[in-house]
């Protein structure tokens, strides 16, 4: 791809509202399929590995697996998993009837359990905010499907996932969760396991015909018709037809260019508007519209994002972008009449980047991998203020006890998580202060 081309994608990648290309070329068709297909591919692959035990969390179709311990360096299903909760998974499917999800009585203790369809909008987010701590039985149905009793939620695809957080005090508290995680069940039908479907890294013919596959087990909304419209050039429908034969080698050779051109455009994309050394979510994170290209971004860098009523995920402005490559020590201070404001809990946790723009946890001395508002031994200050040291290796003497190590080499990144975000961070009215040079 040359520096014109580059440069467009780009463009149409920062267009107002996540917009597409509006050029019907053949080129520029795979271009906005292939993002638009993205979040389809990652669930996917997402379910592929759970199903089949890849990343410790094997089950069945409409089944919950637990994770039992918190999420470590080992954590490798999920991008950028958290280490404040316990998550709980079940892939759901449909096709065959209504499921019934039981939620257990969790008391003050934090737990949500979001719904997403298979283009990663949550549909709904039931535990603490929504529906109280009190538990209950909730009737999940799917497309077209009618449902009974008061406590009935609407999946907007035939097959989707649902994913539970339970907030963990602690190494001792394990067990408790672990009882929690037993009262949450499934019943209903146990369909037979999905077939496999192109990861993002393949042939573009093959990605396009797993993304058909994948439209016609799960069709798109009416709402995005006109992007099917504008696609129309290369062949691929709402309702999952994709036809690679007609297309000729030199066909194909635009079709990977455009492939190209998305990939580079995909490395463009920014969670959101930045402010004092921060970027905070869009509004419409978790539940996307038509915003094709925050949407395939969050799929690649943030798959299962929760909306910001839920949590908001902050990311620092480094030396590098998102990234930082120093090492350190910089330092994150709250002052003592200056804590996030949140109705649940807040952390800030160490990532390491990984080439494709993944992030994971890696090991360190200390065995730490994020600080936040419920981690023991943490210095403050007499007024109450924090400061968290940011560095490869030990700060040192006073600074030791508030350090987060980062990987001893190559870039890394860091995301401020605030569950439960009371008005003032919602609305701006609060900003978290910015990570500096210590």
């Amino acid at each position: 791809m040359n520096r014109r081309e580059l440069i467009a994608a780009l463009a149409a990648a920062a267009a107002p509202g996540g917009a597409l290309a509006q050029d019907s070329t053949l080129r520029a068709s795979a271009q906005a399929a292939w993002l638009y297909g993205l979040p389809l591919i990652e669930m996917a692959t997402t379910r592929a590995r759970a199903l089949t035990g890849r990343g410790g969390m094997a089950g069945a179709i409409n089944r919950f697996v637990h994770s039992r311990a918190l999420a470590g360096p080992q954590s490798r299903a999920v991008t950028a998993p958290n280490n404040d909760t316990l998550y709980s998974s079940a892939w759901l499917d449909l096709t065959r009837g209504p499921v019934t999800l039981t939620i257990p009585p969790t008391g003050d203790r934090y737990i949500s359990v979001a719904g997403m369809n298979f283009y990663t909008d949550n549909d709904f987010v039931l535990g603490t905010r929504t529906s109280g701590g009190g538990g209950g039985r909730f009737t999940i149905v799917g497309p077209g499907q009618a449902g009974s009793g008061p406590r009935v939620v609407r999946l907007s695809t035939p097959q989707g996932w649902l994913l539970a957080r339970t907030l963990v005090d602690g190494p001792s508290d394990l067990a408790a969760v672990h009882a929690v995680q037993d009262g949450l069940g499934l019943t209903g039908s146990v369909a037979p396991p999905p077939p496999t479907f192109a990861a993002r890294a393949a042939p573009a013919m093959d990605y396009f015909m797993s993304v058909a596959a994948l439209l016609a087990a799960n069709p798109p909304p009416a709402t995005d018709g006109a992007l099917f419209a504008r696609i129309a050039a290369l062949g691929l429908s709402a309702d999952g037809r994709f036809d690679a034969a007609r297309h000729d080698p030199a066909a194909r050779a635009e079709i990977e260019a455009g492939v190209s051109a998305a990939r580079a455009a995909l490395q463009s994309v920014r969670p959101g508007p930045s402010s004092g050394g921060w970027s905070y979510p869009k509004s419409n994170l978790g539940d996307y519209g038509q915003d094709y290209v925050f949407r395939a971004g969050v799929a690649l860098a943030g798959l299962a994002a929760l909306p910001a009523a839920e949590a908001m995920y902050m990311n620092p402005v480094g030396d590098r972008g998102r990234m930082f490559s120093g090492d350190g020590p910089y330092v994150l201070k709250f002052p003592g009449n200056a804590q996030p404001p949140v109705d649940a809990f807040w952390s800030l946790t160490m990532y390491e980047a990984t080439p494709e723009g993944q992030f994971f946890l890696v090991e360190n001395p200390l065995g730490r991998y994020s600080i936040g508002d419920r981690t023991p031994g943490l210095a403050r200050g007499a007024d109450g203020s924090l400061e968290i040291w940011i560095a490869r290796s030990d700060p040192g003497g006073a600074r030791s006890a508030n350090w987060l190590p980062a990987p001893a080499s190559g870039p890394f990144t860091l995301s401020f998580r605030a569950y439960l975000p009371r008005p003032e961070l919602l609305d701006g009215r609060y900003r978290l202060p910015a990570i500096v040079a210590g």
